[in-house]
Formats: structure tokens, sequence, C-alpha cells
């Protein structure tokens, strides 16, 4: 295990030409405190867990004090936002230290400006630092491919947005931070060679096996599709929306990344809009499966100049079929059922009563959990959910036939399902509790509770239940946008 001090940097986006990125410092932040460290990340990069006791870790981890060996860079990207191309964005508050010699990025978030910036502070703000913290890691306990988070350190230092906050620094981990958007930069300006080592960067570093293939690119292209479909599955069965799926949000890894206006369904609403910017509705809830294809396309247009046209259509033709195999997969895992497509009725008429029911999504799943398949078991708990209980009547008879035809047992069944029915989310008014106790009392003692809850989202934690109860009614009222 390393120290702050001897951090095996390698920085091999920092060893590619100049036109990818631009050389940064950070800026001081005043007063610097440590407000959370995530011990199991640091073990993850080889970082001592016992550095969070360093006499320096705020300073190390605000960017005040340089980690030996990093090279901070931010990178150029473009991309398409709301569905309108942005020629030029890059990292505006955001600074890659650079890669450890195991392949971890390390980046700080809100330490400053950059030539990116467009004008801005470069600055974090301590809400929307505290909301990715805990969401990242409540992804990552979930088992949905995300960057992941090291730690916050806030500070007294005002920040200007439509009111004053207080600023807060995210240092952040991650295999990569390439985006669709860091290829479309290049291919709008014309730039061929830089895509092509760019992509050579990625493959070699992501991808090896495909360094010596003839056909590497169409082939690369094939498994972002496949492992965007993937995400997209896991954020549709969890119930997870993203708010701003511009393509410059978009991981090259198929990972979860960049936490602004995110939110978990509460009542089941497939056109839930979590974020308030978004006043077309383009990223609603139902809509990310096929704003995900829509963003691969872009990709393909941009690798276009590494191989044939038709092969890049080859390549995000499978995207439909792939995203609807694993959706399936994994909602007919939450019903405890064998993966497969005579699961999709079921599911279908399921989402039909949930929504018509206004019945929240994650209660109902870990509830659904000790259904009882007997014959004339009445299944009360569940059945006094819904308004509509000859509806869910009809449902549970159809569930039941199902379960008997795979000779499902209950206890067996049970225990898979609350494998991956989680009890715990990190709804909006928990992050706004945490949120409102850390900026008005200084208490982070919510926000480091809820980061240990997230943590293990499956288990029973019975000291916690009231954290999986639904949202009061206040909670209707939180706004998450874009400044998020």
């Amino acid at each position: 295990m390393h120290t702050f001090e001897t951090l095996p940097f390698a920085n091999s986006f920092a060893a590619l030409p100049p036109l990818f990125y631009s050389a940064v410092q950070s800026t001081p932040l005043a007063d610097p405190h440590l407000i959370s460290f995530n011990a199991d990340v640091a073990a993850l990069i080889g970082l001592d867990p016992a550095q969070a006791q360093h006499v320096d870790a705020a300073s190390y981890l605000s960017g005040n004090v340089s980690l030996p060996g990093a090279q901070p860079v931010a990178a150029l990207y473009a991309g398409h936002q709301f569905g309108h191309y942005v020629q030029q964005l890059g990292d505006g508050r955001a600074m890659l230290l650079g890669e450890l010699d195991n392949g971890w990025e390390l980046q700080l978030k809100g330490a400053g400006p950059t030539p990116y910036s467009r004008g801005s502070d470069g600055r974090a703000v301590l809400r929307s630092t505290i909301r990715e913290y805990l969401c990242s890691e409540a992804m990552h306990g979930l088992g949905i491919p995300t960057t992941r988070a090291l730690s916050i350190v806030g500070s007294p230092q005002p920040v200007y947005r439509e009111q004053v906050e207080t600023a807060a620094v995210l240092t952040r981990v991650s295999q990569s931070f390439v985006r669709f958007g860091s290829f479309e930069v290049y291919f709008y300006r014309g730039q061929k060679e830089a895509l092509r080592t760019l992509a050579d960067y990625v493959i070699a570093r992501h991808y090896p096996d495909l360094v010596d293939a003839a056909d590497k690119y169409p082939r690369f292209l094939r498994e972002v599709v496949l492992n965007t479909a993937r995400l997209m599955a896991h954020w549709q069965a969890i119930g997870f929306a993203h708010g701003v799926m511009n393509t410059d949000n978009m991981s090259i890894l198929g990972l979860t990344l960049d936490y602004g206006p995110f939110g978990f369904l509460d009542t089941y609403d497939p056109d839930f809009i979590c974020n308030h910017s978004d006043e077309t509705g383009r990223y609603a809830f139902k809509q990310q499966p096929d704003i995900g294809a829509w963003n691969l396309t872009r990709l393909a247009q941009a690798l276009t100049p590494l191989m044939e046209i038709d092969a890049a259509k080859e390549a995000i033709a499978i995207y439909p079929s792939a995203y609807a195999t694993h959706y399936i997969d994994l909602m007919s895992a939450k019903l405890g059922l064998q993966p497969g497509k005579e699961a999709v009725p079921l599911v279908t008429a399921l989402l039909e009563i949930l929504h018509k029911n206004q019945l929240d999504y994650t209660i109902f799943f870990r509830a659904l959990c000790d259904f009882d398949s007997t014959p004339d078991a009445l299944n009360a708990p569940l059945r006094d959910l819904f308004v509509d209980r000859a509806g869910f009547d009809a449902w549970a008879a159809d569930y039941r036939a199902h379960l008997a035809a795979q000779r499902s047992i209950d206890a067996v069944r049970a225990a898979a399902m609350k494998r991956v029915n989680p009890k715990y989310i990190l709804r909006n008014h928990l992050a706004e509790i945490a949120i409102r106790k850390a900026r008005d009392e200084a208490d982070f003692s919510e926000v480091n509770r809820l980061h240990a809850l997230l943590r293990r989202p499956f288990d029973e934690q019975p000291e916690l239940h009231a954290y999986a109860a639904a949202p009061p009614d206040w909670a209707s009222h939180i706004s998450v946008s874009c400044s998020s």
C-alpha cells in the first residue's frame, strides 16, 4: 500500500500529443477540510486507507499540495448537448492528475478553472459533490458500472451559482474518463490522425486483444456498443435516471459518468424526468435506451474516418437486441425467474400495473421477494399495496404459473431475489437531508452514514430500516437541474 507521497503515477494520457489536453494547475482552496474518505476506493487504487489521517490529506485531495509524480491535465472534448453539437467543451472543472501504474486514473473535480471553463470558476459546490460521492458508491453497491469517488474535501470558500454556496473538491477514480465526445471533437475538426491516435490509445489500454486485429476499429466500436447496451439495461432495471445523457457524458467503457441531475424512481413512472432543466423530456426515464442508441450513432459517425460506413452500421445494429436481451435477463432475475423471453409479457404487464397504481418501484420489488407461490395464498402485504387489487390478483396468478412451470422453491427464490432487488437506494430526500446537515450545521455524519448504508444496498441492515421507507411528501418539491 502506498502513501500520498509514493503513489506510482504512469501518466499515459499526459504522454499523448498536447492537442488532446491542456496542462493545468489547481487553484488553492481556502481552509480545506476532509469531509469523507472512501477506504474501499483507497484500497482499490493501492493507497493505504490510513492516509485519511495524514496531516496533509485535505491538502493533497483538494489540489492545494501536488501529489508527487502527478501531471495534471484538462482533457479536450466536444459533444452533443440536448441533441445539438457543441464544438468545444472539455474538462471545465475537472483535472486528471494522472494514471497510476495499476491502471486507475485520479481526477479532481472542482479544483479551479481550466482553459475549458468558458469563463466559469472551475469550482464544484458542496451540494453537488455530496450527491456524486454518494451516488457513485450507491451504483457500485448495486453492481452497476460506474466511476468511483475517493473523497470529499470541503471549504468555507464561497461559490456563486443560483445562490451563494460553499466550495468542495471531489477526487474521482476511474479506469478511463474518455467519452464519446472525446472522439467527436476530432471528427468535426477533420483531424483523422488524432482520431486514430486516441482510438489506438483506448484500444491498447482497455481492449488489448484488438491491438493487432485488422478490423480493430469496428470491433472496438462493437465493444462500446455492447457495454453501453448493458449499462442502459442496468439503469432501466434498477430504476435510475441519469438526467443529462449528452455525448460528452457517455463513457467509452460503458460506465455511469458525470452525476449531475440524477434520480432513482420512487413511484414507477416511465415519463419521469429527474432534470428540471430538461424542459422537453429528452432524457426522461423511458427515453434512456433510445438515447443510448442515438449517442452511439454519433460515436459511430465520429469513427467513420477509421472504418467503412457499413462496418460502423453493422456495429451499432447490434444495440437493440443486446439491450433487450440484457434487460429481460435482469428483469427475470428481479422476478426470480430463469432468463428468457418467456418473462417479457409478465414484465410488461407488471410495469403497467405498477404505473397505474403508482407503486414505489423499489419497495414493490423488495416485497415481491417474499411472494408466497402456494395456490391459495393471498399475499396480503403485496396485494394491499394496490388500489386495483383485482389487477394484482390477475398478474399474481400468471406469476405463480411461471414459478410453478420453473419448479421454483420459494425460499431459494426469495434469497436469490434479495440479491438483485435492493432494499436501499439513494432517494433524493435522503441526499437532501445529508446535504442540509452538511451545509447548515457542518454535520457530515449523515453523509458518512448514507455512504456506509449504500455500500450494502441488498442487506437488511435492520437498524437502518427507516432509510428504506417511501419518501415523505416534502420530497416531491426537491428540484435538481444541470447546476446540481
